[in-house]
């Protein structure tokens, strides 16, 4: 017996050690930075008017920034392509981008279009203008047709990290619970079931983001997630190092998970169909009475050590699972990154105990206690448990929203602080649902009497009704399908029977599933928001990136919709009326630029002409003309509109509704970074 519980403590320290050194290197990756890389400056800079010819174009910016080789495009006045040969570092400085220039450039305004990956793993991008020799109109093509594909692969990118993020949770909370409140869970198929589920689905989705990495980075199509050139490449960032280390850690939890599902004590391989294992009573902490005197059972004393060793083994896969997070994202780069850190694996964990040993707990109040259901005392455990998750999230969720935001202003004025507004009003929403289940558990409690005297009731009934319809039983030696049979259904009759009447005696067990299932179902919608967060700019990030590039900060809450009135003074029903226009998403840019004319009445008008142009007064830069095309009857759109600054830019529309009579009316368009 010795023998037999040397060998799991061996493989355990072993797997400790292993996840140590993992721990240690993610660590050594770590770096400090300001989260979402910000352009600082360039050579040339913006806006300025050189005399002599550049050989190359030159970008600073805040952080380290991982660079493609087609990452930075200048294009003349004409909107042909200059740069010459693949965009890198100057030099060994990694905060830089470069790219040489082809030689005989023509005088003229030129228009820089670049690309870049933060320290924080996040895909930044913008533009610029400068001038050689003097300033003149640019065509806008720096914002070229995206690639078919790429709004799939932002989809499931996106969708992968959820996956990530819920899968986590269910493998962190379910082994949680089992291993500080329902010991005997643990026996339960459906528990093993979601502990499994939650370790499939946190690999399949990290693998998937792995490969989906690379297009989703460089804006291609998902033609390319298995191109072994782009994985090598996203094998080489950080983020890639991060994916890879928690592939190496699923591989110890799946023997951890090995090792939990199969100790004596602990949990005993599940046998039958019928869900569990019978191997003496359940004790209401969920220990296990081995008064059955089954093969291999443990001493009390030996349960508790083992589940300590297991459980020390479990907290540290979880918190270097936490950590290829925590490394990875906005809390690995910025203000604080040491505090940071730790408080973000915090925060992570608190979310898995908490929503994992949710889901965990839905499950198991799906079965009767007398079936090996989630007791009341688990329940209450888990209340403890939960209570302690939702402080430790609350008191680090305060200060990840004081180092993102930066300001109360950005709460509402930026996807970052308003997607976080979401997110507390789901929390608050589980929190209800929280309270209304600890008073279902407090009235489940004081129902046992109810509960054991129906159980009684339904096994005695059962129990009559056998010896009614078979009075003299079949000898044990003998077999008899027939009868074997008909034990069966009376059985299945017995469990039914037993269930509906625990329903029917302790109605607050249900009502407690209910609440609890309402808890789940907003976790859910945490984690999608959760997901949303990690992809969008901080608020202080939004604010940095203004100040550094010398802007005013001017965030629009979306597109823009301008309605502007015209009189051309010429006859016919088309000289007056007014022009309706859309730009999507009026930011630095690629935008979508859709003009509709209508006429005095309301509807649609063919005019012959329709000009737009834009300028950016503060910046002394345009009129840049708009390439329109024509869709339809008063229907006219831009699919390619590039708008290199942000700031106020004035709109400029030329409406001819025949050949002498044109008119030309104006508006003002906040353009946001």
């Amino acid at each position: 017996m010795r023998t037999m519980q040397t060998a799991p403590r061996t493989r355990v320290a072993s797997l400790t050690v292993l996840l140590g050194l993992l721990l240690a290197l993610m660590l050594a990756g770590a770096t400090s930075a300001s989260a979402h890389a910000a352009l600082l400056s360039s050579d040339p800079a913006q806006n300025a008017v050189v005399q002599s010819a550049p050989t190359q174009i030159v970008l600073h910016f805040s952080e380290q920034v991982t660079l493609a080789t087609d990452d930075l495009r200048v294009f003349d006045p004409s909107g042909k392509r200059v740069d010459s040969g693949p965009t890198g570092h100057n030099g060994s400085d990694d905060t830089t981008a470069r790219v040489a220039l082809a030689s005989g450039l023509a005088q003229g305004t030129y228009t820089v279009a670049w690309r870049a990956v933060s320290a924080d793993t996040h895909p930044v991008s913008g533009a610029f203008t400068f001038s050689y020799g003097h300033t003149s109109s640019t065509t806008p093509v720096a914002g070229e047709q995206p690639i078919k594909g790429t709004t799939l692969v932002g989809a499931l990118y996106g969708g992968s990290r959820t996956v990530q993020y819920a899968a986590c949770a269910l493998l962190v909370g379910s082994v949680a619970l089992v291993l500080l409140c329902w010991p005997a869970g643990v026996r339960r198929r459906s528990v093993q079931r979601l502990m499994l589920a939650g370790w499939a689905g946190l690999l399949l989705a990290t693998v998937a983001e792995l490969l989906l990495r690379g297009p989703y980075e460089a804006a291609t199509g998902i033609g390319q997630a298995f191109d072994l050139t782009v994985i090598q490449r996203t094998l080489s960032e950080h983020l890639g190092t991060m994916l890879v280390v928690r592939m190496l850690l699923l591989a110890a939890a799946g023997v951890f998970l090995s090792m939990l599902g199969g100790q004596n004590g602990i949990g005993r391989p599940a046998g039958d169909a019928g869900d569990s294992v019978e191997v003496g009573e359940v004790g209401e902490d969920g220990a296990v009475d081995g008064s059955a005197g089954a093969a291999g059972e443990t001493d009390p004393a030996t349960e508790r050590r083992l589940r300590l060793t297991l459980g020390i083994a479990g907290a540290v896969i979880a918190i270097a699972l936490a950590c290829t997070w925590a490394l990875a994202d906005h809390a690995s780069v910025g203000i604080q990154v040491g505090l940071a850190v730790p408080l973000d694996v915090v925060h992570i964990l608190a979310m898995s105990f908490w929503l994992g040993g949710l889901a965990t707990v839905l499950v198991g109040l799906r079965t009767p206690v007398a079936e090996g259901g989630i007791g009341v005392a688990q329940v209450r455990r888990f209340s403890a448990v939960a209570m302690g998750s939702v402080s430790a999230l609350v008191a680090t969720g305060v200060y990840q929203a004081w180092r993102g935001l930066g300001s109360w202003g950005a709460l509402t004025s930026t996807t970052y602080g308003r997607l976080l507004l979401v997110k507390i009003g789901a929390v608050v929403v589980i929190l209800a649902a929280a309270w209304m289940s600890r008073r279902w558990t407090a009235l489940l409690g004081s129902e046992p009497e109810a509960v054991a005297v129906t159980e009684a009731a339904a096994d005695t009934a059962v129990a009559t009704a056998t010896a009614e319809a078979d009075p003299a039983q079949a000898p044990a030696d003998e077999p008899d399908p027939v009868r074997r049979a008909q034990l069966e259904r009376q059985d299945a009759a017995r469990r039914t029977a037993t269930a509906q009447r625990v329903r029917e005696a302790s109605p607050a067990r249900g009502m407690l599933l209910r609440s609890v299932l309402l808890e789940v179902t907003f976790a859910v919608i945490v984690l999608i928001v959760t997901t949303l967060l990690t992809n969008a700019p901080p608020g202080r990030s939004v604010s940095e990136q203004a100040e550094a590039a010398g802007q005013v900060q001017q965030i629009t809450s979306g597109p823009a919709d301008l309605t502007l009135p015209f009189d051309t003074g010429g006859p016919g029903a088309n000289a007056k009326g007014k022009v309706s226009i859309e730009v999507d998403p009026a930011r630095v840019g690629s935008n979508v630029l859709h003009a509709y004319v209508y006429d005095s009445n309301g509807k649609p008008v063919d005019e012959p002409e329709l000009d737009v142009t834009l300028t950016l007064p503060a910046k002394s830069l345009g009129p840049l003309p708009v390439k329109l095309s024509k869709l339809d009857i008063g229907h006219w759109a831009a699919s390619a509109l590039q708008l290199p600054m942000a700031g106020s830019w004035q709109l400029s529309v030329s409406v001819r509704s025949d050949a002498i009579d044109e008119t030309t009316v104006t508006a003002t368009m906040n353009v946001s970074a």
